[in-house]
């Protein structure tokens, strides 16, 4: 995401706060959002995915993700 970007969700943040947003404004904020989690997630998972455990043994496994709790 461009730093841009997020000066955008902060500047619609702070205007938010204060004196209120248009639908537009909102829609925008909403999209912003989505897209910064988006990627937030992708680069989360992808440094999870990197991650080695040291065992008793000494030697190093990945993290396995568990399944979701229902």
């Amino acid at each position: 995401m461009e730093h841009e970007q997020i000066e955008r969700i902060n500047e619609l943040a702070r205007k938010k706060k204060t004196v209120g947003l248009t639908e537009a404004e909102l829609e925008e904020q909403a999209a912003l959002r989505a897209q910064y989690l988006k990627e937030f997630r992708a680069n989360m998972e992808d440094t999870l995915r990197r991650v080695r455990v040291e065992q008793a043994d000494g030697t190093w496994k990945p993290l396995v993700r568990k399944d979701k709790m229902n």
